[in-house]
């Protein structure tokens, strides 16, 4: 199998997307006993998702980790779950500190990790905020109609730019990432039972014409997968999801220019 390398460091040791594999796979682990013992519904998304269901596991030069849950689950998880975390862990996110930047799905971080990403415009100031982790994304309930569902968005998109601007001038806006968040709240709030999911408003980096959005039937009841050494769940149907999270293509290898880890650039693990 080819070695996919991150970094090498002064002492001439490498750190491969491998090692961060070893390392996400351990984390999730602990997260999906944690889940599972609250009973909180959750799924694999984006890349990961992908992995499953194309490689049994991580895809091989994929170098983080994604799930999803709805809004009623991830507030569950925050009101009984989240107490019963281990130690060697922080969740973070925007009800918890608002330090955290809410332009970025929550994170579970591994105390003890550092890395560092080739995204530099969406840093992470709180505790921890360099350490590896796995992204949870928030879904809502959402319109199927563009034209309802645009304008919305592109609010959205305005304020999120904002909130970038002035947390790279090293400024909190507290109140607008307090807005920014309960605006995407109250449209889920408007578009329940429209048997439609997707990021909604707290996620701006797909196209506005062609947002991250599946039906909600094709997820429940989700189904335990194989991936690597243990199993984890994806979508009932996981191709709705992929088609619009990855690729209509998405069961076909990308390029081999495209096969390389995106997300970090070095590790001490």
């Amino acid at each position: 199998m080819k070695t996919y390398r991150i970094a090498t460091h002064e002492d001439g040791t490498q750190v491969c997307v491998s090692d961060i594999h070893k390392v996400l796979l351990m984390m999730m682990k602990d997260f999906d006993a944690l889940l599972r013992k609250h009973d909180i519904p959750y799924w694999l998304v984006g890349g990961s998702a992908l992995g499953a269901v194309r490689h049994g596991g991580f895809i091989p030069w994929d170098d983080d980790m994604d799930i999803g849950m709805l809004r009623k689950d991830y507030e569950r998880f925050l009101q009984c779950a989240l107490s019963d975390l281990d130690d060697k862990y922080v969740f973070q996110c925007f009800e918890m500190d608002d330090r955290f930047n809410v332009c970025v799905p929550a994170k579970l971080v591994l105390k003890g990790t550092h890395i560092k990403e080739y995204n530099t415009l969406l840093k992470n100031k709180c505790p921890y905020g360099d350490g590896l982790f796995i992204d949870v994304f928030v879904l809502d309930e959402m319109s199927d109609h563009y034209a309802k569902d645009l304008p919305r968005r592109l609010w959205s998109t305005f304020l999120m730019a904002q909130i970038v601007l002035l947390e790279n001038l090293h400024i909190n806006p507290r109140r607008l990432k307090r807005h920014y968040v309960n605006f995407a709240k109250r449209y889920g709030t408007k578009y329940q039972g429209s048997g439609i999911i997707g990021f909604a408003l707290t996620w701006c980096f797909n196209s506005m014409l062609h947002p991250v959005r599946y039906p909600l039937h094709t997820v429940f009841p989700l189904q335990y997968v194989p991936f690597e050494d243990t199993i984890l769940p994806i979508p009932k149907d996981p191709h709705p999801m992929l088609n619009v999270e990855v690729s209509p293509n998405h069961m076909s290898l990308p390029p081999l220019e495209e096969q390389r880890p995106k997300h970090i650039k070095d590790a001490y693990l």
